[in-house]
């Protein structure tokens, strides 16, 4: 057991260690590329500034039957569409991406030009307030700019919609913080729902929406957008058709771990609750919701009976109902969290270590009870997002997004990678291995 401790220390990053790659490199990209209606579309797109290659960064990624779906954040101006998929039948190893659900729910319903090249330091921390630009949406459909996304267990996408366009230029809010779900099996949208002004702050920033749902209770599902900006969490229930938010000192970030090394950047950051995780159904109906800052290397939970009671989690009776789980140690900082109930681990990126992790959850949130699954200081620069699909498939994308933010990226070397790797496979002689 002690041997093993030790082990596990050598590879949580205390001293460097070098383990055997797990992760299958799937796709890759100098720069995106999207399937254009036509020649002339793609030329007309780029010469009015409303495709610049080089800014286009991918982020978030999720798997639904052949498609593979991946998000583009409007970061930038240039973006051609923010949520896009890939056809798993390809044999192409940097596949042209496809607008999801089609071109004109990805296109602005407003002109945003291009901006001279700026490198805020703070990046979107030191990006100007947007200004409103609020314009009625001919298609409720349409997606102006997300971040992340989730299937769930009904078929039906989820979808954040920022409503942000050109964060680091000159951002304008399109239209309010916003979900939308879409009937995948159908390709039509369900619903969008507008996040109401008065649980936004001044510092809000939505990036990230986890689901809670079940397929036998499809109108019953929930929606975790956390706000990592401002500190809370938005509740939404879609058989109510309404949304709260929640507060909780656990949302803020640690200021002793705000500190980040990734591909030769150094920044400081100050992000709030980021990562979220649904954890396994119990005997008494509820499930636990893990979550953790992203400048912070603590793990918390609280039950999603406690979330889903507006009265008594927006009242001072629910603090104690949040708790702290455990540390991830020295540089644990991470992305993005996804429970696999095939084999009740949680896996999670580790920003500052070019790697991924994984703990039982059925074990003590400790050192030793944590699993290094890959680190890979060229393939996994900035592991941004990670989700496990319905066949035990692990997909993780990494986008070297620190240099895309505060540098520049070399549109001669690879910046964007999706690997993927076999649940049970990636967790053998871990510690998460049941």
């Amino acid at each position: 057991m002690k041997a093993h401790f030790f082990a596990t220390l050598l590879c949580m990053g205390i001293v460097f260690c070098t383990i055997e790659a797990k992760l299958e490199e799937k796709f890759s990209w100098k720069q995106l590329e999207f399937e254009w209606p036509s020649e002339e579309a793609e030329k007309e797109a780029t010469s009015k500034g409303q495709y610049v290659p080089e800014n286009n960064l991918p982020l978030g990624l999720e798997r639904w039957n052949n498609k593979l779906f991946v998000t583009v954040p409007r970061w930038k101006a240039g973006v051609a569409a923010t949520l896009n998929y890939i056809d798993l039948n390809t044999d192409q190893k940097s596949p042209k991406l496809r607008p999801y659900p089609s071109w004109e729910t990805n296109t602005l319903p407003i002109e945003v030009a291009p901006q001279d090249a700026k490198t805020p330091s703070g990046g979107r921390l030191d990006a100007d307030k947007p200004q409103s630009t609020e314009t009625e949406l001919k298609d409720n459909a349409t997606i102006i700019s997300t971040f992340r996304i989730q299937v769930d267990a009904c078929d039906r996408l989820w979808v954040l919609d920022t409503g942000l366009a050109d964060i680091l230029g000159n951002p304008k809010q399109i239209t309010p913080n916003s979900i939308v779900i879409f009937d995948l099996k159908k390709d039509k949208l369900v619903r969008r729902f507008n996040i109401p002004k008065d649980q936004t702050k001044d510092d809000s920033f939505f990036a990230n929406i986890v689901i809670d749902s079940e397929r036998n209770e499809c109108d019953d599902a929930y929606a975790y957008v956390p706000d990592l900006g401002a500190y809370g969490l938005i509740v939404y229930s879609f058989r109510d058709d309404r949304s709260y938010r929640v507060k909780h000192n656990f949302f803020h970030f640690d200021p002793l771990q705000g500190d980040f090394n990734v591909g030769g950047v150094n920044f400081q950051w100050t992000d709030g609750v980021f990562g979220l995780a649904v954890g396994p159904l119990k005997a008494d109906h509820t499930k636990d919701i893990y979550f953790h800052a992203l400048a912070s290397t603590k793990e918390f939970k609280v039950s999603n009976r406690v979330l889903q009671n507006e009265t008594h989690v927006t009242s001072p009776a629910a603090y104690y109902d949040f708790k702290f789980v455990g540390d991830r140690g020295m540089n644990g900082q991470s992305t993005t969290e996804v429970y696999d109930k095939d084999t009740d681990v949680i896996f999670y990126t580790q920003v500052n270590k070019d790697a991924i992790a994984c703990w039982n959850v059925k074990r003590p949130y400790d050192l030793e009870s944590q699993g290094l699954i890959d680190s890979d200081s060229h393939t996994l620069v900035f592991p941004n997002d990670m989700k496990v699909d319905n066949e035990g498939n692990v997909w993780v994308l990494s986008d070297k997004m620190p240099t895309y933010l505060y540098k520049e990226l070399d549109p001669s070397a690879v910046n964007y990678r999706i690997l993927s790797g076999n649940n049970r496979d990636l967790i053998k002689g871990t510690p998460c291995e049941n």
